[in-house]
């Protein structure tokens, strides 16, 4: 079972990709995880990657391409895998089927409008990573987190410009790959409503990849 999330940032695809990873036990493929992980070593590649994810910007194709290939090829991806935040564009797409085919494209579609909100009313515990939201999940003291009583942060690709940035890149360069797939005969693509809980979007998706398994 190999599945591509399609969605804009904040779209929840992250939330997603875990419960379907729990529940078929296949491995997670987040670039934004390896990512953030070459930003933390500090390398060279590493403070090139932070200087475009902080400006808003896409991490160049070659570089996320030659990241995801590499993860791919790893015992665990045997049996499948799910790709959260790859390919971004269709030259990773085009890239990305000359090394592996794909099963679905799930695309989960929210407006812009409601990810400015979601994304911009951010923040973040920088030490242990736990996540609030103004208005759907502030912390129990305004700006502080729950457990330590530490200030939270808003992210700098969380700021209401960025996001707009992000948004823009997206629209660019990501959005033309719902046609791609839509057209691609050889993959099942399908666009769900980003907006509706998160427990009835789990129903869904996993409803269509147990009928999937059943198949195989």
């Amino acid at each position: 079972m190999r599945l591509i999330l399609l969605g804009s940032p904040g779209a929840g695809k992250g939330t997603q990709a875990k419960l379907i990873t729990e529940r078929f036990s296949i491995p997670q493929i987040s670039t934004g995880d390896i990512l953030r992980a070459a930003i933390q070593k500090g390398s060279t590649l590493g403070k090139e990657v932070k200087e475009i994810v902080e400006s808003g910007r896409l991490v160049p194709d070659e570089i996320v391409t030659q990241l995801v290939q590499e993860r791919i090829k790893e015992p665990d991806c045997r049996s499948g895998f799910l790709l959260d935040g790859y390919p971004r564009t269709i030259a990773q797409a085009e890239a990305l089927e000359q090394f592996s085919a794909i099963d679905y494209v799930i695309d989960i579609d929210v407006s812009d409008r409601e990810i400015i909100e979601r994304l911009s009313g951010r923040r973040i515990h920088p030490q242990s990573g736990r996540i609030y939201h103004i208005k759907h999940q502030p912390p129990h003291e305004a700006g502080k987190d729950d457990v330590t009583g530490e200030p939270l942060i808003q992210r700098k690709d969380d700021t209401e410009e960025t996001v707009r940035k992000r948004l823009a890149v997206y629209h660019e360069q990501t959005s033309p790959l719902r046609n791609y797939y839509q057209q691609n005969k050889a993959v099942r693509y399908i666009k769900l409503d980003g907006t509706k809980p998160v427990d009835e979007l789990k129903k869904t998706i996993h409803e269509l990849l147990t009928q999937h398994k059943e198949v195989i």
